[in-house]
This record gives structure tokens, C-alpha cells and sequence, in this order.
């Protein structure tokens, strides 16, 4: 049976990150104090320090970041407007069929 897997909010994340660059303590002390597994902290350090903007780190289910969020509202048009394009093949064929 699996442990069930803690989800942190991004303010939980980004204060723990505050927490440990403005204190005197070490990543893993932070860690335990908060009960955060190890290495977490560093993880979230390093995708803070890759995201634009702090409004981009730490998207969280669901929330994207705009530019991914655009892409994946682009996916899915293209696909419907293919399955479109599909169908409209088929009306097509099966009404010159019926002319010949």
C-alpha cells in the first residue's frame, strides 16, 4: 500500500523558501521543522529561481502558466477542427456516391 502524497500550497512553499534564505539555518533543518520530505525545499528553489515571475512558479493542478494554458487551448481546437475536417470527408464521399 502506498503512502498518500502531501500537496503544499504555493504560499506554504514560498514561505518555506523565505524561511530558510533569510534564516540561519540549514535546508534540512527547515525541512524537518516544516515536515517536509528532503530535498523538497531545494526542488522548490530551483523552480522558483526558473519561473519568470512568482506568479509562474509553482503552477499547481490545473494552473497553468499562460503560455502553456494557450498551447493546450490551440491542442484542442486543432483536434476538433480535424475531427471536423474528418467528418466532412465522409458526408463527401457518401453524397457523391449517391450521384453517380
Amino acid at each position: 500500500m502506498s503512502a498518500k502524497r502531501k500537496k503544499f500550497s504555493k504560499q506554504f512553499k514560498q514561505d518555506a523558501i523565505q524561511l530558510y534564505e533569510k534564516g540561519d539555518k540549514s535546508m534540512t533543518q527547515v525541512e524537518r521543522e516544516l515536515g517536509i520530505t528532503e530535498g523538497a525545499l531545494g526542488k522548490w528553489r530551483a523552480e522558483l529561481q526558473e519561473a519568470k515571475s512568482e506568479a509562474d512558479a509553482f503552477p499547481g493542478n490545473g494552473n497553468l502558466p499562460e503560455s502553456e494554458a494557450r498551447i493546450r487551448q490551440l491542442e484542442r481546437e486543432n483536434a476538433q477542427l480535424r475531427q471536423e475536417k474528418e467528418i466532412l470527408k465522409k458526408v463527401l464521399a457518401i453524397y457523391s456516391k449517391d450521384t453517380k
